[in-house]
């Protein structure tokens, strides 16, 4: 059984090998899922799901950050379990779609051998091929999210990917980073996601982020940060990660 760690009073980290989901509680007794793991990963979602009392009609939305098949992997699964609606960036959608061929990253020195190393092991895994699925919500940069516990802003961040969005809850001081912000395994440290299209970009897109002073970041990779995210977020230095 996977680990389901309360962050907030609303928001539950559930971890897998690549790419994690978290789970946030809506008023109107349903859910939302920020991100879906790899293609396979629906029973896990929800049986998260159900240990929380939920039910699969209850999952009301999918909120994916961005593209990749550690992020929107099982979305197709959970869509045909669950009817939630997909939400996403709207440059995003047609990759998500599979309307449109989505770019591959400029990859670093560092870079080349974890991105092989990740798909070999997914490989190993037989992790199955990935399935587009359709976008209800295609969202853009200021606009907020209905449904939640108190207000989301969406915010457009490029650089991993052209349409990635991240997620910010200013009230509690909550962030949802897509994969612009990773962490070591014990949330001390914070590093530049690998594997952008665009590393410029994704830099700047880093320091937006950090400049919004939240509390506690839900990074898909490593470990959430909690209490001291905003002296985590400062003392990074993203222009040199991965070189």
């Amino acid at each position: 059984m996977d680990t389901l760690t309360r962050i907030t009073r609303t928001v539950w980290h559930l971890p897998f090998p690549v790419g994690h989901v978290y789970v946030v509680a809506l008023p109107d007794a349903g859910y939302a899922v920020v991100d879906t793991g790899v293609p396979g990963s629906a029973p896990a979602v929800l049986d998260a799901l159900a240990r929380l009392g939920g039910r699969p009609d209850q999952l009301r939305q999918i909120v994916l950050t961005h593209y990749h098949l550690d992020h929107m992997g099982a979305a197709a699964d959970l869509v045909a379990a669950t009817g939630a609606r997909v939400l996403a960036g709207a440059l995003e959608a047609p990759y998500i779609r599979g309307t449109a061929a989505a770019p591959e990253p400029e990859l670093t020195a560092a870079e080349r051998p974890l991105h092989e190393g990740i798909m070999a092991d997914l490989t190993a895994a037989g992790t199955p091929p990935l399935r587009p699925v359709e976008v209800d919500v295609a969202l853009h940069d200021g606009d907020t999210l209905d449904g939640w516990p108190e207000p989301v802003q969406v915010l457009h961040v490029p650089g991993h990917t052209p349409g990635g969005i991240a997620l910010h809850l200013p009230a509690s001081r909550l962030l949802f980073p897509g994969d612009l912000i990773g962490a070591d395994p014990e949330g001390r440290r914070a590093v530049l996601g690998p594997l952008n299209v665009d590393r410029a970009a994704a830099v700047a897109s880093f320091r937006r982020l950090a400049a919004l002073g939240a509390d506690t970041v839900c990074v898909p990779h490593g470990a959430p940060l909690r209490g001291d995210a905003r002296e985590i977020l400062a003392a990074a230095t993203p222009e040199t990660d991965w070189r």
